[in-house]
């Protein structure tokens, strides 16, 4: 598994427990989202928690990028990675949830990547990663 992130703060490597561990156990501070989990009840522990790991089993499953963003909205600043079944093609819109680090079961070449997120420096809407959108930079 390649890990790439796409900042450069210090790293979280403690292993992320499922779920139903970390709502067992108060003391982890890195918890793995599954498909079909809902992110919506670690909103209350956001403040301490230093990583959450969503899993993308298959690439096409695209329930993590729902959580992720509201994650994100919701005020998470820790590391937020993307783990499994990811592609060249999702890191984009992975950046634009908020995700900010990528575990991916395939080797993703890191020059690719850094080239895949500056191809579009405008966006149109406004989203997790809080890049400005165009009308914004264009009227106030």
């Amino acid at each position: 598994m390649s890990l790439i992130r796409f900042r450069v703060d210090e790293a979280h490597e403690e292993p992320a427990v499922t779920l139903d561990a970390f709502l067992g156990q108060s003391n982890a501070t890195a918890v793995r989202v599954e498909p079909g989990e809902d992110a919506r009840v670690l909103l209350p522990f956001l403040d301490r928690l230093q990583l959450i790991e969503i899993a993308f089993p298959k690439f096409r499953d695209g329930r993590g990028y729902s959580s992720a963003r509201i994650l994100r909205e919701s005020g998470f600043t820790g590391e937020l990675r993307a783990a499994g079944d990811v592609l060249l093609d999702q890191v984009v819109i992975l950046r634009r949830c908020g995700f900010d680090a990528l575990a991916s079961d395939h080797v993703l070449d890191l020059a690719k990547v850094e080239e895949a997120l500056a191809r579009f420096p405008a966006v149109y809407q406004k989203a997790a990663d809080a890049k400005p959108p165009v009308w914004a930079l264009r009227h106030g």
